[in-house]
């Protein structure tokens, strides 16, 4: 395959100290609601150890939340997971973009595939050209894998002297900073009807689904309105 060579203009890029900054910025936010998820997954019965490895090896914030909440309700281990699972698959169509945006080596990808997920994906989609992209996804998953573990550990083993998550509002810093970068990139009446439409299905199913299956009715309003907006005329 011949190799895509970048013009002088992509190769300058923008500044590295701007990627990292920016990508330091993500992965220290989002990094530290770890803490929530560590006194959730102890709220629902898992240990310091377990929690640790939920973070180490699944390493997907929402999916992970997904589960111990499943589990803090009372739902069977089995449902927990199938949720968890459901909501992880939005990390391979994030995997099929960046692999065409990276174009990392081949020996590199399958531990880049573990990185891939909502933040290093929105870093890297924001930046303009190839080279800044790989160093916002690499700042960004390298800061956030380090702190979420930490993290992870330090809020399940101390779990009783922080108290209540929702009182610290630490579940909702990996949303904010999310949609913080993604409402810059709506610019096209098309892309801000299709995140109206997904904000709508996803917050009115979230009564009447399992956990992890209103994201993905969610992901259902791209395709919907794309469909609408073809058969305008």
């Amino acid at each position: 395959m011949r190799e895509t060579r970048e013009t002088p203009e992509e190769a300058a890029g923008r500044p590295r100290s701007a990627v990292v900054r920016d990508a330091l910025g993500v992965g220290v936010a989002v990094g530290l609601s770890g803490f929530a998820f560590g006194v959730t997954a102890a709220g629902a019965g898992l240990s310091a150890l377990q929690a640790g490895a939920l973070s180490l090896l699944v390493f997907t914030g929402a999916s992970q939340f997904a589960l111990v909440g499943a589990l803090a309700a009372g739902g069977n281990p089995f449902t927990a997971a199938a949720g968890a699972f459901f909501l992880g698959t939005r990390n391979a169509f994030y995997g099929l973009r960046l692999s065409q945006l990276l174009a990392l080596p081949r020996a590199a990808k399958p531990f880049a595939a573990h990185w891939v997920i909502d933040e290093t994906t929105a870093v890297s989609l924001a930046q303009p050209d190839r080279r800044s992209a790989r160093l916002g996804f690499t700042v960004t998953g390298l800061a956030l894998f380090v702190l979420w573990n930490l993290t992870t550990l330090l809020g399940a083993l101390g779990a009783e002297a922080i108290g209540d998550t929702a009182a610290w509002g630490l579940d909702a810093a990996g949303p904010a900073v999310f949609l913080a970068l993604l409402a810059p990139m709506l610019k096209s009446t098309t892309e801000r009807a299709a995140a109206a439409l997904a904000l709508v299905l996803g917050l009115g199913l979230l009564p009447f689904l399992p956990a992890g299956l209103p994201v993905l009715v969610a992901a259902l309003a791209a395709p919907a309105v794309l469909w609408l907006k073809g058969r305008r005329p």
